[in-house]
């Protein structure tokens, strides 16, 4: 069904509802709106911003298993994840933020 967003692959439960408190309501939303936009909407709805929850979103829309993004694709995703951070807290994130960030210690804001 195109409304259950669980049918996405790597979209669980717990996603899923964040995605809908985020205003993506249903699989066809995020399809429409597509992963980057959907992280975005995640970000500005208060979710804490995880890299690999970024990268598992757009693996799972292309319908790829989430541990199927490696190498020189990683390294991109991450650059769009990093830059979409910065652009939604309105500033760059220091080193020591951006390594808070990644291992997921730094409060939120």
């Amino acid at each position: 069904m195109d409304s259950d967003l669980t049918g996405i692959p790597n979209i669980g439960p717990a996603t899923a509802r964040a995605l809908i408190a985020a205003g993506i309501p249903d699989a066809a939303a995020l399809r429409r709106v597509g992963g980057h936009e959907a992280y975005r909407a995640l970000l500005t709805a208060g979710e804490r911003p995880y890299f690999i929850g970024y990268y598992v979103l757009q693996m799972g829309l292309q319908g790829r298993r989430w541990n199927d993004c490696q190498g020189a694709e990683k390294d991109a995703l991450r650059a769009r994840f990093d830059a979409l951070v910065a652009e939604v807290r309105g500033r760059p994130l220091s080193g020591i933020e951006a390594e808070l960030d990644r291992i997921g210690l730094r409060p939120r804001s």
